[in-house]
């Protein structure tokens, strides 16, 4: 459960091939989020001109083209209230015809009847605005939405709209009403925006600014649109380390660390744009080590990401992610704090709701999530095991429900499922028998290690350095006739013995006199 000390660090790891975010609240890491950098992953919040690909009358929804390997879906539901004015600014738009006049020009008319037909809003070859809502997830492609909107700290901005709401998590009845006349007064024409929790009390000034950089963004893609009827990205949504911040920074926020000059400064560009006052936060890491490995952020992704999570006091859990739900069991391990079993089951319990809900966040775990919890006899235990949990998910940012516990200890836990659950491979094949659980048998080893410089004397080289544990060493070392010799002797070589003692019981490589690697 968040309180007012919670500490917040973000660590931002930039390199050639990707940036990694971490997100860290009292040095424990809390969420990770990857960005490739190397071309572009159609990622939530991009804006395409796709075309539709064929119409599903069945599902009342179609397949459009993005661009992306797999066809994105779209439902009619999902077409927006003002859809045949998003329709209209396409077809209208081209390089002959000034597209402001244009979409200010555009009436939205009728918003589209909730039982609507797919048929009678799209045709096949037709181009469309759309934007991902979900990314692509295992077989699955995109979804889509026709309804754009561009997300400001503030603001939500919505093209082809009417409306301005405020967040109900504005209490005020008279800073609600400040905020819809400020911001009705700036719309222009067509524009509809909901006004988030975060510009409670903020200067005109700064909505002002925030609004006409999103209304930039959306008219800063037209020139794509009206040039170009094709499919094509007309622009993404900010980065992940802008939007964790969008979205996250508060007072609370401690540190932002990077460690690439550019991106700390667009990041510290940004700080500076929606709070001055924390722009001291973002910091430039310039240490020798990698800034993953010196926050321990590498050390704590190995210990989290396998399938069995270790807590605290010989406590654990074991995950399961499948196609359809995620299937967590908790597991008491040796833990026996106290002689009261019951009273023991419940904290552990606790304890497990605690990492779950971490694991949810950091895994980014969408969908069904079933928790195995130990059984507890007590109803007011199971009663408040599931108010904790509800009071730990609070700080989720994701869209989430949590039920009570069933009879037989099971909690279910819906969350929303915008991305593919991160996985990240904790194991690595046993250098030995390559995943197999086989290794060569000892009797033959002699054998494999002369076969292997016989082919290295064929192919010219003549003096080899093998290292190998000291066992082995040991055995092709021991007597006046060892092997060692022997080979010497049979292929007028030099060969160098050098005991490693990490290496296990049959473990060897063999080198050059240089110290290359040979095998």
């Amino acid at each position: 459960m968040e309180t007012a000390k919670t500490e917040k660090d973000l660590v931002v790891e930039v390199s050639a091939s990707e940036v990694r975010i971490a997100l860290m609240e009292n040095h424990r890491l809390i969420e990770l989020d990857r960005e490739s950098t190397q071309g572009h992953v159609c990622s939530v919040g991009d804006v395409y001109l796709g075309r539709v690909k064929k119409l599903l009358p069945a599902l009342n929804a179609a397949f459009v083209d993005i661009g992306d390997s797999k066809e994105a879906f779209i439902h009619y539901l999902d077409l927006g209230l003002y859809f045949n004015a998003f329709d209209t600014f396409v077809r209208e738009t081209n390089p002959n015809r000034n597209p402001s006049k244009v979409y200010s020009d555009i009436k939205l008319g009728a918003p589209l009847a909730k039982e609507g037909r797919i048929e009678d809003c799209l045709k096949q070859g037709q181009m469309v605005l759309v934007q991902v809502v979900k990314e692509p997830i295992s077989t699955k492609g995109s979804r889509l939405t026709a309804e754009i909107s561009l997300a400001g700290r503030n603001i939500v901005l919505l093209p082809f709209a009417q409306k301005v709401s405020v967040s109900q998590k504005i209490s005020s009845k008279e800073e609600k009403k400040r905020l819809e006349t400020l911001v009705r007064s700036i719309l222009p024409k067509n524009y509809g925006a909901i006004i988030r929790t975060a510009a409670e009390n903020k200067n005109a000034a700064v909505l002002v600014s925030e609004l006409r950089s999103l209304i930039q963004k959306w008219e800063g893609s037209w020139k794509s649109l009206s040039d170009s009827k094709g499919v094509r990205l007309l622009f993404t949504e900010y980065d992940k380390t802008i939007a964790v911040l969008r979205d996250l920074l508060n007072d609370s926020f401690s540190n932002v660390y990077v460690n690439d000059a550019r991106v700390c400064e667009e990041v510290r560009s940004y700080v500076s744009e929606i709070a001055p006052q924390q722009e001291k936060i973002v910091k430039l890491y310039e240490g020798k080590e990698g800034i993953f490995d010196h926050f321990e952020v590498t050390r704590q992704i190995k210990s989290s990401f396998g399938k069995v999570v270790p807590m605290k006091q010989g406590a654990y859990l074991v995950i399961e992610t499948t196609e359809a739900l995620n299937v967590i069991d908790v597991n008491s391990g040796i833990r026996a704090k106290t002689t009261d079993q019951e009273q023991n089951t419940f904290e552990v319990n606790k304890i497990a709701a605690e990492e779950i809900a971490r694991q949810l966040r950091l895994r980014d775990m969408g969908g069904i999530v079933i928790v195995d919890f130990i059984d507890m006899d007590s109803p007011e235990h199971r009663n408040e095991l599931f108010k904790y949990m509800k009071t730990l998910m609070e700080s989720d940012r994701a869209k989430h429900n949590v039920l009570p516990l069933t009879k037989f200890g099971l909690m279910q836990i819906t969350r929303q499922r915008i991305r593919p659950v991160t996985e990240i491979n904790t194991t690595e094949k046993c250098p030995l028998c390559h995943g197999t659980g086989k290794i060569t048998s000892t009797v033959v080893i002699d054998e494999q290690i002369e076969r292997q410089i016989a082919d290295l004397v064929e192919k010219g080289h003549k003096t080899f350095t093998l290292s190998l544990s000291p066992i082995l060493g040991a055995y092709l070392s021991r007597g006046l006739n060892s092997y060692i010799f022997r080979w010497k002797r049979k292929y007028k070589c030099k060969i160098k013995v050098v005991e490693v003692t990490d290496h296990s019981i049959l473990q060897y490589e063999i080198s050059d006199e240089t110290g290359k690697a040979l095998i």
